[in-house]
């Protein structure tokens, strides 16, 4: 019986020290914003570019919903299981039926591509949107690190150099 008086403690402890409130990052204008989440290309190609882009998302897991080649508009999403496990046996345990814990979260992409001059100019912005077990929004937030549109940039730049080499 001791054991178990423990081991909820402990879980009861841990549960709280979850809960602790980090500290917020600073706001970033929206200049700041818009300069991390656009790329410059040395080409005229939009399609070439738009493909590119579509490739990239797709590689991700992304599914494409709207492409238009005339306006440079391209829209995709993916959903992924957030569940985390304990959590939703804790939750569940202490609501029964009435619990509500993450269960999904749907990343949904916009992209931009239009010409600037003798360049084509990329936009992307990424907002996710978690639910909870009973399908309602838990949380919808604009993805604002700089390091993750970074790395999308980085797969991008790969997907035009093998647009641009035929590959």
């Amino acid at each position: 019986m001791m054991q178990v008086t423990r081991v909820a403690i402990v879980l009861l402890f841990s549960f709280i020290l979850g809960c602790v409130p980090m500290a917020p990052k600073p706001e970033q204008t929206q200049l700041q914003i818009r300069e991390f989440q656009t790329r410059m290309y040395e080409t005229k190609d939009t399609k070439m570019v738009m493909k590119a882009v579509m490739n990239t998302l797709q590689d991700d897991g992304y599914i494409i919903k709207d492409a238009n080649l005339d306006l440079g508009l391209l829209t995709a999403q993916k959903e992924l299981d957030v569940t985390h496990h304990g959590e939703a046996l804790f939750l569940t345990l202490l609501a029964g039926r009435e619990a509500r814990y993450k269960k999904n979260a749907l990343m949904e992409a916009s992209v931009n591509v239009s010409e600037f001059g003798k360049e084509m100019r990329v936009r992307v912005n990424f907002q996710s949107k978690v639910m909870d077990n009973q399908g309602a929004v838990m949380k919808l937030h604009q993805v604002d690190d700089p390091k993750f549109y970074q790395e999308f940039f980085s797969k991008v730049d790969k997907g035009i150099f093998i647009e641009k080499e035929k590959l």
